[in-house]
């Protein structure tokens, strides 16, 4: 039995050895045990090992904002803070391989944002105005070369405009979207069913900031880019439901720059928003020298990158490097999802210092209102119900302002909205207006038309007003830079088509005809073909049909065709002004309703000065000269600012991290120029208000002493043109020094600045004369701007005609900052400061960092009998002037001087007033400019009010409770 089993086992192996099955298996169980080992080694023995590894491979270095420091007042009023947000982030994870997959994605994501009533934000610097149009947003002209370089990819500016005419500077707004949206495939989505889907342009607009903002950074993998910050929990909580389908979004907790009182104080603080590319090198070069005048070394990595928020204007910027919190540092391994693994180094973000202010909040904000409640009253008072003709009005301190100019400037500074008229669910009054409109519109095209079209067209000096305004109009449109079908740089200024058209004695038909002839009118732009159009009449022809069709839809030929209408009183003042109640503009009044609707015009016009007197019209919505003015008032012994104010301001609320689109076109179309600060970059003639210097130089120069008299006959006759005192024909007779600083007289300052100009051999030279009146207005700090830490317009010392710098004419030009800072050296008698805002700067504890103290940039030195003249003078002005009945019932004791100056004979005076006060120790300097704001005695009306609140004579609450102050009826001579 066992021998049988044995030679069945050898005849089993025999076979088995002999077959080919056998050495295969063999071999292929080897190779089995020998994976299995090999596995066994990687995952057990040395998985750890292995796992390292492939961690370092992913090794990924995150960054987390530091808290921004805050702002406060000098008594510890929060005025700039942080609040907690959300903020809707996406990052390219390779998802979206192919175009058409990500801007799916893209428009899941906006519709969720736009529905909700988020803010999608980016670095694509185009957005939608408020009327639908699309419009550039990068700010100043300067800008615009920049923006192109980022918009095309350029390195330079060398490869704009190139021959092939794939990157034109002079893309326009409209351009520059459909552009974009080509280049991102926008125009070829389709629907789930496959259908051509046609976007929206606002949501086009948001899809293609997003995908432009997204590759500024393409190259580092995990970067992520903000999509909308601020967004609300219904948002979140839909982003969240829709994650599957929005692969790289994210929903992430951030903070949001806020601002209080931020009309007050928004030209002064400013906003932040994402730093510029071409800012970063700059900021971190500022960062590394900071450090190194701090002593720091250590790591030199650059602290700023592209998706940093930075302070973009005033006092956010100026300090950036102080407010602006240390970054947190992570450094991990991830998976190949991007999920953290492993937390290989962390060092938390640190929260930036906090700025203290010199300015005193109430203080600032009771000015503001001051300011626009003297505005209403200057125009309440020069409002009249009547045309004016300003060639038959000689003083530009009365200058009437009819009502007319009102109604119109309620569509032309935007108060109204003309497309808000056009709606379905416009108001009965809306729709009335706008047919009004729509019919005029029709025919005056058809009448520019067939002028444009006769073979007898009239020049332009035959025309009416309107129509001549209109074809003005035209002219300018084809000669702007977008439409370039005029080009003004070939015309042959010394043809007589040109010189009769300067003239008015040409028609624009007749002069486009010679410019056809002279190919200054380029018709390319018109896409016309020579064989369908082979003549100049046919060319013209086309090119007033092109014209006609475009101006259709201009909102600025539209305005222009409201100027008309109003003046014509085809659409009336009563009609606009019920529109006011129709669009909100105006709280609902049942019974002020009722009685517009029934009355006449007369009405309508008490009515619109009762709205302004209220203040329910600001001056700064009507855009009428005055609408604009700045205060400053400055600690004169110690250089700190308490208030810097411009009227008017902005929300910089909308502006900052991610700016209101819509918005800050408003505030750039705005007449009234709200981004303007009028105390630091409104730079005019100071007229009279620079007398005081050139008393200085006369006394200290030797050509008259404090006893001496001089004659005024009411007509400075030793320069051609002579120069009449503001008396004339009257004349002030013999005055000193301070009787010529107390009657502001022309003569006496013409006559001493005469003699400064003349040399002891009796030899005058004006330039002589020139060097030490700019050498004094140099030592009172004229010669450079004030040291405020925020933008200022240079000041400008005269160069040309001596008597007239004298009484501050010639070519003087300076700003309301640097005179508070001039009237601040003759209240301390000397001492010139390089003034500041900052009081100091603590970290967030409150730990004192930096006590600031503003920097003593000289000392004048002049005989205390000089300085005694000069402030008695100045004390004259006020106590025994004709500005004494403006002053005498105000307990403070204030020197001052009133300063008119005539820009225009067509527009009111710049009006002026500096001062200081208390006189026989004086404390602050206050000094107003109200450009075209008639005469100094509105500027010195204003100034009481401002030190009797200063002085508590009046409280916030009553002045934020007052209507329009009245205008002052003294004539006060300067």
């Amino acid at each position: 039995m066992f021998n049988e089993l044995r030679e069945i086992l050898q005849d089993f192996f025999k076979k088995l050895f002999a077959s080919r099955l056998f050495a295969l298996s063999v071999i292929f169980t080897l190779m089995f045990a020998g994976l299995i080992g090999k596995l066994f080694r990687m995952q057990i023995l040395e998985g750890s090992s292995y796992q390292e590894e492939y961690m370092q491979l992913t090794e990924k270095s995150t960054t987390t904002p530091g808290t921004r420091g805050n702002i406060y007042d000098r008594n510890g009023n929060l005025l700039a803070y942080n609040q907690l947000a959300y903020v809707v982030t996406i990052q390219d994870t390779g998802d979206y391989p192919r175009p058409a997959d990500r801007n799916a994605m893209l428009y899941r994501l906006v519709s969720i944002l736009e529905r909700r009533g988020e803010t999608v934000e980016g670095k694509l610097e185009l957005a939608m105005d408020q009327n639908g149009e699309m419009v550039f947003t990068y700010g100043p002209e300067s800008a615009r070369n920049r923006f192109l370089l980022n918009f095309y990819g350029l390195p330079s500016t060398d490869k704009l405009d190139d021959a092939k005419g794939r990157y034109p500077s002079n893309i326009t707004a409209r351009e520059a979207f459909e552009y974009k949206k080509k280049a991102y495939e926008l125009d070829r989505m389709k629907d789930e069913k496959g259908n051509p889907l046609i976007l929206p342009d606002k949501t086009a607009l948001d899809i293609i900031n997003i995908i432009y903002t997204m590759k500024l950074t393409e190259y580092k993998k995990y970067e992520t880019t903000t999509v909308a910050t601020g967004i609300s929990e219904e948002t979140m909580m839909e982003i969240n439901e829709n994650i599957a389908d929005l692969k790289g979004v994210a929903v992430e907790q951030s903070s949001i720059r806020k601002y209080n009182d931020s009309l007050y104080f928004a030209p002064i603080i400013g906003y932040t928003g994402k730093v510029q590319e071409e800012q970063i090198a700059d900021l971190n070069e500022q960062w590394r020298q900071s450090e190194g005048e701090k002593g720091l070394t250590g790591d030199t990595a650059e602290k700023y990158d592209l998706n940093d928020i930075v302070g973009r204007t005033g006092i956010e910027k100026s300090l950036e490097l102080e407010l602006q919190g240390e970054k947190g540092y992570s450094r991990m391994y991830v998976d190949n999802m991007g999920r953290p693994r492993e937390m290989i180094q962390q060092t938390d973000a640190k929260a930036g210092n906090d700025v203290y202010l010199t300015i005193d909040r109430d203080l600032q904000i009771a000015i503001y209102n001051l300011i626009e409640k003297q505005l209403a009253g200057i125009l309440a008072h020069q409002l009249v119900n009547e045309d004016v003709d300003l060639t038959k009005v000689t003083d530009s301190s009365k200058i009437p302002i009819p009502v007319k100019d009102v109604y119109y400037q309620l569509i032309n500074n935007n108060v109204l909205s003309l497309p808000a008229m056009a709606e379905e669910d416009a108001t009965d009054i809306e729709k009335e207006i706008y047919s009004i409109y729509d019919a005029s519109r029709e025919q005056i095209l058809n009448t520019l038309s067939n002028e444009l079209k006769s073979p007898h067209a009239r020049a332009m000096n035959e025309l009416p007003e309107d129509l001549s305004a209109y074809m003005r109009y035209i002219y300018s449109f084809l000669s702007d830079s977008s439409i370039g079908i005029i080009q003004k740089d070939k015309i042959d200024q010394n043809s007589q088509e040109y010189l009769a058209w300067n003239q008015g004695t040409i028609s624009l038909r007749d002069y486009i005809y010679s410019g056809i002839s002279a190919s200054w009118v380029d018709t390319t732009r018109l896409d016309i073909t020579t064989s369908k159009y082979s003549n100049a009449e046919d060319i013209f022809n086309s090119l007033v049909d092109y014209v006609t069709e475009s101006l259709r839809d201009d909102s600025k030929f539209t305005k222009q065709m409201f100027r008309y209408l109003i003046n014509n009183q085809v659409i009336t003042g009563r009609q606009l002004c019920l529109a006011l109640y129709a669009q909100g503009v105006l709280k609902d009044n049942p019974q002020e309703i009722a009685a517009l609707q029934s009355g006449d015009e007369n009405y309508a016009f008490v009515f619109i000065r009762d709205k302004i007197s209220k203040i329910e019209l600001t001056p700064a919505q009507l855009a009428l000269d005055p609408c604009t003015a700045g205060c400053v008032v400055t600690d004169v012994n110690t250089g700190e600012v308490r208030a810097l104010v411009t009227y008017p301001s902005y929300d910089n609320n909308r502006l900052s991290g991610s700016v209101d689109a819509a918005y800050y076109s408003q505030l750039n179309e705005d007449l009234s120029k709200p981004l303007y600060n009028n105390a630091t970059q409104a730079r005019k003639a100071p007229g009279s208000t620079f007398k005081p210097i050139t008393a200085v130089a006369a006394l200290e120069e030797g050509v008259i002493d404090t006893v001496e008299s001089i004659e005024c006959t009411g007509d400075y006759k030793e320069v051609t043109p002579d120069i009449k005192c503001w008396i004339y024909p009257g004349r002030h007779n013999h005055l000193n020094i301070e009787g010529a600083l107390e009657n502001s007289c022309n003569y006496f300052f013409s006559e001493v600045a005469h003699r400064m100009g003349t040399n002891e051999y009796g030899i005058y030279s004006t330039d002589s004369g020139l060097d030490i009146i700019r050498k004094y207005a140099s030592l009172f700090g004229l010669d450079h701007t004030s040291g405020v830490e925020i933008p200022e317009n240079d000041p400008q010392l005269t160069d040309k005609d001596l008597e007239r710098s004298a009484i501050g004419q010639g070519t003087h030009s300076y700003t309301n900052v640097q005179l508070s800072r001039y009237v601040a050296a003759i209240a301390n008698r000397g001492t010139v400061f390089e003034l500041s805002l900052l009081d100091k700067l603590t970290d967030s504890d409150g730990n004192l960092i930096q006590d600031y103290t503003p920097e003593v940039h000289s000392q004048i030195e002049v005989a205390d009998t000089t300085w005694d003249a000069v402030q008695a003078g100045m004390r004259r002005v006020i106590t025994d002037s004709s500005a004494k009945r403006i002053f005498s019932d105000l307990p403070v004791e204030v020197a001052g001087k009133t300063g008119t100056a005539q820009e225009t004979k067509t527009r009111a005076n710049h009006a002026f007033f500096v001062s200081f006060a208390p006189y026989s120790q004086p404390e602050i300097a206050v000094t107003i400019n109200i450009p075209y704001g008639y005469a100094g005695t509105n500027a010195a009306t204003l100034g009481k009010k401002v030190y009797e609140y200063y002085y508590g004579y009046t409280t916030l609450e009553q002045i934020e409770g007052s209507g329009a102050l009245g205008v002052s009826t003294v004539n006060i001579g300067d």
